[in-house]
């Protein structure tokens, strides 16, 4: 079996992992996978075991923190450091907030909140994009830069580069502006519309795959389908296969 820094997001494969976690896990490390990224860790019972016995790990993870509690959120990075997670990211903060500077504002405000909770535990947090964060615009900037603008330096960002491309705006050249702050990419192929099902195995759509792993070279390689036509696990091999391939992995 072949190894590779690249990772999934389980969501990919949530139907299937839901049904058969262990088994859903060991396909993925015999494709050649050695990390994955959950989401909504909290809700698989004995995930850590079953990572364990598949041989992987989860450096990063998906789960919804902002505008949680903070005993909650402990709750949360207390249960990631269990796992063995470094870098707990909120997947999504909703549209109506990004439309204002006040609102993005408030969201920054939330994760330099938090990234002072995950510290106290050794962890970091940070903040996926979709498509609206840049069909927002502050003052002609769209929103996520505008928001990377006031984070505090520990908060990261994980850049789903498909999404910035649906959003209207070139992932490369964001890549270039948002540089070191972003620590992981989401590598997902497709016509860039914002119809998942349209998504397809990376190396089969139009999304300059190599130049956008180019500018980030140092960030974690997340593999991720929200949906397709195709067989979505068949996908994700298939995109394995191709990073592999090109010497991108």
């Amino acid at each position: 079996m072949t190894t590779s820094p690249l990772s999934v997001q389980l969501y990919t494969v949530r139907e299937a992992l839901q049904d058969d976690l262990q088994g859903t896990l060991n396909k993925l490390a015999e494709v050649g996978f050695t990390q994955v990224e959950p989401f909504a860790f909290t809700n698989f019972p004995g995930l850590g075991e079953a990572l364990s016995s598949a041989g992987l790990s989860a450096p990063t993870v998906h789960v919804h923190f902002l505008g949680e509690s903070d005993e909650d959120i402990a709750g949360i990075f207390d249960a990631a450091r269990e796992l063995g997670i470094q870098t707990v990211i909120d997947p999504h903060a909703p549209d109506e907030l990004w439309k204002t500077a006040e609102g993005i504002d408030g969201i920054a405000a939330q994760l330099n909140h938090a990234a002072k909770l995950a510290a106290e535990r050794g962890l970091r947090v940070g903040y996926h994009n979709h498509a609206h964060e840049f069909e927002n615009k502050i003052d002609g900037q769209n929103g996520l830069e505008y928001l990377a603008s006031k984070l505090d330096p520990e908060v990261v960002i994980e850049l789903d580069t498909y999404w910035v491309a649906v959003g209207g705006e070139n992932p490369v050249d964001v890549l270039g502006r948002l540089g070191d702050r972003v620590v992981a990419l989401h590598i997902k192929d497709g016509p860039a519309t914002k119809e998942t099902k349209d998504q397809v195995a990376v190396g089969a759509g139009s999304l300059p795959i190599r130049e956008i792993i180019e500018a980030a070279p140092n960030a974690l390689r997340v593999i991720e389908l929200d949906d397709s036509r195709d067989n979505r696990f068949t996908a994700v091999a298939d995109s394995f296969a191709f990073l592999t391939k090109e010497g991108l992995a």
